[in-house]
């Protein structure tokens, strides 16, 4: 065995199997701190049918050195609830929180910008496009958080963007809500998170979306992403602001993703019963990519009055915003594609980011 890259909460290796080396991750707040030399229980069930774990096996135990008991303290909070690597944690607000009298009541968030993605890619663009609005109009730099839902990855400590967003200052905290876990805050609801970030991070906008992998079959319902439209009817009911942004591609082969997904017209056209925005870029774009912007504008208006329940809200675009998105602290990627080879994606995210920025 030996050790590779190590970032909050995760560590990588090289494990060796009767089946050759394989490349493997394990998070030392559930089996200990690995060392060179150590037998690992490992899971490939994924890695094996080449699925989204980032190529990984996952360590499950070092049989030889069990991790010590966790210290009593406080907190009850159970996520991964009845598998065998259930998680207790401290939920933000839960009874033994400081934060719970905060919290107990609590039902506004004042009007919030809340956007919404489809997937855990779409966080960093979002996040420059806030950035980078700000900047251009001379404003303090909002104090972001993200709100991981529980439709990908479960522990936050997988996604080194959020473990780089936040060592940046890019994202001021990470709340964990539903099953997911390992943020700074741990939440029982999308709603609670959303809660939390305005009255305990104090965040100025927030970012929702589910965290690394994607769940799809294929088909209209079965989906991860359907998440979305219950995330921007959570914003509305708490008194926020329900920002969408849309899952946008131009390079996927795939027609049912071509322009606006089929996951964003199902999740905010059928699912999002209450009025959000609906962001999409406008502006001259070279090549294909006009053509693209154009199609995306028809697919959005769809979701939007007069036809839909939501508000179209177009947000004009240049080459500053995509040099913004370049210099982002971590590498975009979206479905295996990066920033050059489907510009658009985050393009769109971005854009949505620019639109929060604005109206908060």
């Amino acid at each position: 065995m030996s050790l590779g890259t190590r970032w909050a909460g995760a560590q990588e290796l090289t494990a060796e199997t009767a089946d050759g080396t394989v490349r493997a991750l394990a998070y030392p707040a559930i089996v200990g701190d690995v060392a060179v030399g150590d037998r690992v229980l490992l899971n490939v069930t994924a890695l094996a049918r080449g699925l989204g774990t980032g190529g990984y096996a996952l360590v499950v135990a070092r049989p030889d050195a069990l991790p010590a008991d966790p210290a009593p303290g406080p907190g009850h909070l159970v996520k991964g609830r009845y598998t065998p690597q259930q998680a207790m944690v401290l939920g933000v607000d839960e009874q033994e929180s400081p934060h719970h009298a905060a919290l107990r009541d609590a039902d506004d968030l004042a009007g919030l910008p809340v956007v919404v993605a489809d997937l855990h890619s779409a966080v960093p663009a979002v996040v420059a496009g806030a950035r980078w609005s700000a900047l251009q109009g001379s404003r303090p730099l909002p104090r972001i958080a993200y709100v991981m839902t529980d439709g990908g990855a479960l522990p936050a400590w997988f996604s080194r963007t959020v473990a780089t967003l936040r060592e940046t200052g890019w994202l001021e905290a990470c709340v964990t809500v539903g099953q997911a876990f390992g943020g700074d805050l741990e939440a029982v609801t999308v709603h609670t998170g959303l809660l939390a970030a305005r009255l305990v991070v104090g965040a100025d906008l927030v970012v929702v979306a589910q965290g690394p992998g994607n769940l799809g079959t294929g088909t209209r319902w079965g989906f991860s992403g359907v998440a979305v439209g219950e995330a921007l009817n959570a914003a509305a009911v708490l008194g926020g602001r329900p920002i969408a942004a849309l899952r946008v591609s131009g390079a996927d082969a795939r027609e049912r993703h071509r322009g606006v997904s089929h996951h964003s017209r199902t999740a905010v056209g059928r699912v999002a019963l209450a009025p959000a925005d609906v962001v999409v870029p406008v502006g001259a774009a070279p090549g294909d990519r006009a053509a693209l912007r154009a199609l995306v504008r028809d697919q959005a208006l769809a979701l939007c009055r007069p036809a839909g329940r939501h508000t179209l809200v177009e947000v004009p675009v240049g080459d500053e915003l995509e040099e913004a998105l370049a210099d982002t602290p971590v590498r975009l990627s979206t479905m295996g594609r990066g920033l050059d080879a489907d510009p658009e994606a985050f393009v769109a995210a971005a854009a949505a980011g620019v639109h929060a920025e604005r109206s908060r």
